[in-house]
């Protein structure tokens, strides 16, 4: 069993100017209890150094910390896990170089995708883009609440909703069948990344009753 409903990515680009870790140390103060480092155009050495940051933090607040892709780093650091995607190593066999200890999430897009992922050993999946979001455009259109409900229907493990998620669509995701959320700008753009944790993780709690 997961022990988060809210599932930070980074990206540094959306920080206002503000460095990655200090923005991160904000929604752990705020409740955040799960990262996925996702700078996937920094270099091996500079993502080491900023995983290893990350995972001082995250040690220091209890949370977990995923790394994307990178299984390298993830063991590097000692992550809690990876986070893959189609065009990564074969889920399987990440799960074979892991073990059973370290956490493997996948990006999914659809209902036969979270299948396999599952079947390949994930303990959960990122569904989407639900919604319109600049960051998934190249992903295509988005998918809907009515491949999310299809998805959460379909697979036992937990799904957590991703892409163009805000407060006020948390309660349709979760209604759709979601465990969680999964976010990017609505933490790492906030003017407050704090105070939006909190924000964000009340309203789950709210809708999740």
């Amino acid at each position: 069993m997961l022990d988060f409903n809210l599932y930070l990515i980074t990206d540094r680009l959306q920080t206002a100017g503000r460095a990655l870790p200090a923005v991160v140390a904000d929604a752990l103060r705020g409740g955040l209890r799960a990262v996925q480092l996702r700078e996937k155009d920094l270099a091996a050495g500079q993502l080491f150094e900023l995983a290893v940051e990350l995972r001082q933090l995250t040690r220091e607040y209890g949370a977990k910390l995923l790394i994307n892709d990178r299984i390298d780093v993830a063991l590097a650091v000692d992550a809690d896990g990876v986070h893959l995607g189609k065009a990564g190593l074969p889920l399987a066999e990440v799960r074979r170089l892991l073990g059973h200890k370290r956490l493997i999430g996948y990006s999914a897009h659809g209902t036969d995708e979270a299948i396999q992922a599952q079947l390949a050993g994930a303990d959960f999946i990122t569904l989407g883009p639900v919604f319109h979001t600049p960051s998934k455009a190249r992903y295509g259109e988005p998918v809907g609440l009515s491949a999310l409900a299809d998805a959460a229907r379909a697979v036992t493990i937990p799904v957590f909703a991703l892409g163009g998620i805000k407060p006020a669509s948390v309660g349709e995701v979760l209604s759709a069948g979601a465990q969680g959320v999964a976010l990017i700008s609505a933490i790492m753009a906030a003017p407050n990344p704090a105070l939006e944790t909190e924000s964000l993780l009340r309203t789950i709690a709210h809708h999740a009753i």
